[in-house]
């Protein structure tokens, strides 16, 4: 009997390949509340939590002493400031705003992608998106990878910056260090390359000083579908000569 690769085994979703959830606190997701009244609410400490680049807030409404959520912490947030969540919430760092109530042009994170889902864009440490317009599709907003998005206008956005931007400044400088990220975070590390591994563990296996090709078929079945995926083109880029006619 034939043993299943790494790749199927881990497309299987199994318990060793899961996040564990060990240490971690909540949901970072906004509390579920109507969208025509503004409330006030106070930061009552800044947490972290394992697995997120990003800090966390804990929030708690003033008026319930239950109602306690968590959201990434943005830039310039303190442990006992105030904060308002509605349409008329001024425009201050760390404010809950639907999107037809923010300006063109300002500065937000932790959008939510349909309305009600608690926020799932710009999340990450040190990021921020720019809403751009107000459009009869929806808010266009530019992404901080540079795409733009059209959101519906009722959904809720966070003014300002992710807190933790110099993350990315200090180095691990140890492989365990990175190995206990990648464990908290349920990702795969580290990533051999397939062409070192047996011909057991992996399509490219049991080949590494032979000519194999490493584009594969849009329809290739699980644990084939390694390399580049119906690919049209690989390698370096060849630059296109221009042909310009001579007329005599």
């Amino acid at each position: 009997m034939g043993k299943r690769i790494l790749v199927q085994r881990r497309g299987k979703g199994g318990t060793q390949f899961r996040a564990p959830k060990v240490g971690k606190l909540a949901d970072a997701r906004y509390p579920r509340l109507p969208l025509s009244d503004t409330y006030e609410a106070m930061v009552k400490d800044i947490v972290h939590e394992r697995g997120r680049s990003e800090p966390l807030a804990k929030i708690s409404l003033k008026n319930s002493k239950s109602e306690i959520f968590y959201i990434p912490a943005v830039k310039g947030l303190e442990v006992g400031q105030s904060i308002l969540l509605g349409p008329n919430a001024p425009l201050q760092a760390g404010n809950i705003l639907p999107l037809y109530k923010i300006p063109e042009g300002t500065i937000i994170c932790n959008i939510e992608k349909n309305f009600g889902d608690g926020g799932k864009l710009v999340k990450s440490s040190g990021t921020s998106a720019t809403l751009v317009s107000h459009t009869e599709r929806g808010a266009l907003i530019t992404l901080p990878s540079g795409k733009s998005l059209y959101v519906n206008e009722k959904c809720r956005a966070t003014i300002g910056q992710i807190a933790g931007g110099g993350r990315d400044e200090k180095p691990f400088l140890k492989a365990g260090n990175r190995y206990h990220l990648m464990r908290a975070k349920g990702r795969k590390y580290p990533i051999p390359k397939g062409v070192a591994m047996a011909a057991v563990y992996h399509p490219f296996g049991g080949a590494y000083k032979k000519k194999k090709y490493k584009t594969v078929s849009r329809n290739a079945p699980p644990g084939a579908k390694v390399g580049h995926i119906a690919a049209k083109q690989t390698g370096r880029k060849k630059a296109r000569r221009k042909v310009t006619e001579v007329i005599k």
